[in-house]
């Protein structure tokens, strides 16, 4: 009766808002702290199709990765060979030379704004889009290198503000807000 409810409830809100509901994967991409998965899973709306870090790491086929965040973030650090298309105010133009096949992975802070961007790409026709769950938080968690605006090697990572950098687990990491 319970996942009836839900499902019903899911359905409305879905006619309402022109939108989806879309239910929570049991098998998501290995984040290194379960609580922090918790947060992730219950903030994103898996809308997109995730790739974990250490997919993402593993493929062996050209990947544009594309940064979500805002400039003053990606200029603290990104992931290696990121570009930065922003979230309030894209940068459509990072576009122009990215086939609308190739494969795209998004990431923000930890995959809200991120999912919102590849949503923007699906309607425009890129059709493989990905969201990296737990984005820049987890790949920093799991002690993947970050670099800063100049392209040199950093420990310091923009956490958006006080409150969401308790998700930054890595001890070697600087928070920034």
């Amino acid at each position: 009766m319970k996942y009836l409810l839900k499902n019903v409830f899911c359905f409305l809100i879905a006619l309402i808002s022109g939108g989806s509901c879309a239910q929570v994967p049991e098998k998501r991409p290995y984040i290194k702290d379960p609580v922090f998965d918790k947060k992730i899973s219950r903030t994103i709306s898996f809308t997109i199709p995730t790739i974990g870090v250490d997919e993402l790491k593993a493929v062996d086929e050209p990947v544009f990765i594309l940064d979500a965040r805002e400039k003053e973030e990606f200029e603290i650090s990104h992931i290696p060979n990121a570009r930065y298309i922003g979230y309030k105010n894209i940068n459509e133009d990072i576009l122009a030379d990215i086939p609308k096949t190739s494969r795209v992975v998004l990431y923000c802070s930890i995959g809200y704004r991120s999912e919102k961007i590849g949503e923007k790409m699906k309607k425009k026709g890129y059709s493989n889009v990905y969201n990296l769950y737990g984005s820049i938080f987890e790949w920093i968690n799991q002690g993947n290198t970050l670099v800063d605006a100049q392209g040199q090697v950093t420990s310091r990572i923009h956490t958006y503000n006080q409150n969401w950098s308790q998700w930054i687990t890595n001890e070697e990491a600087e928070k920034v807000w």
